[in-house]
């Protein structure tokens, strides 16, 4: 695809991925619409990208919130009529075994992550069927593919993001419009800010820049396949899970069940720290 021209919506899009993505459609001459609770953030993007020469749309929107997704996609639809790339990047984590998240915390990343996804596909979708082209663009994780102890609730978001893309994939079949999914491992962003991971490692040595997953999302804007892994070398672990669940899932659950216990006897501690002191 020849990027030039086209109009890409990126949501998510004030800081980390979204802002890479959103620098490298820029690049190749795509006019931006930038999607995030941010305003002020996303405004210092769209003047840093005025020297691609392409037209930006800044627009303040809580993703999880679907009356204002509504207006925001009222808003698009009477600048650009149409969209052709849309980029469902927002999303986050709270770090928790499910006793200890609250049922709020655990609905909170299913309305981000999972509706927020939803209300944008249901407000651009028929505009792109209507010209009969475009692509959807899901950012979710290598966590899509595994259920880990400490983020099931997030896991459970990715899981329903691949799920329900692979339902629509089949519903798209010669309507001219495509899907697909992007799943990364560890990502250095800001994505680990969330006070619930304050005693845990940020990154590890394998983890991937946000600049490579955005290089991931602009070939996926392009690709007939329904998932790309990055790097395409995990592939092989989902491959080997999905194979071989007696043998894997109680390795990687005792790995992360170990964080997590490591975790709680943190809290414990300080706790008592604070009651003696």
């Amino acid at each position: 695809m020849d990027f030039k021209g086209k109009v890409v919506l990126i949501t998510g899009a004030s800081s980390g991925i979204g802002k890479k993505t959103a620098i490298q459609f820029a690049k190749k001459g795509s006019n931006v619409i930038l999607i995030a609770r941010r305003k002020q953030k996303l405004e210092e993007i769209a003047n840093d990208l005025k020297k691609f020469n392409v037209s930006t749309l800044v627009c303040e929107c809580d993703v999880s919130d679907k009356s204002q997704v509504e207006k925001t996609a009222k808003l698009v639809l009477e600048k650009y009529e149409s969209i052709d790339i849309l980029i469902n990047n927002a999303g986050f984590a709270i770090y928790g075994s499910v006793f200890d998240l609250t049922t709020e915390e655990i609905e909170s990343q299913m309305a981000t992550n999972y509706f927020g996804m939803i209300y944008f596909i249901k407000n651009f979708l028929p505009s792109m069927l209507k010209k009969k082209s475009g692509h959807i663009v899901n950012v979710a994780s290598v966590a899509a593919s595994f259920g880990l102890p400490g983020i099931a609730s997030y896991c459970a978001s990715k899981f329903a993001m691949l799920g329900f893309s692979e339902g629509l994939k089949h519903e798209l079949k010669g309507t001219g419009v495509g899907i697909t999914v992007v799943s990364p491992i560890m990502v250095r962003t800001n994505f680990f800010d969330h006070p619930s991971f304050q005693h845990m490692p940020k990154y590890s040595p394998t983890s991937l820049s946000d600049k490579t997953v955005a290089k991931a999302i602009l070939r996926a804007s392009n690709s007939p396949r329904l998932e790309i892994i990055v790097p395409s070398v995990v592939r092989g672990a989902v491959w080997m899970k999905n194979t071989f669940p007696y043998f894997i899932n109680p390795i990687l659950g005792m790995a992360f069940k170990k964080q997590l216990d490591v975790k709680k006897t943190s809290f414990i501690l300080l706790n008592l720290h604070l009651k003696i002191h």
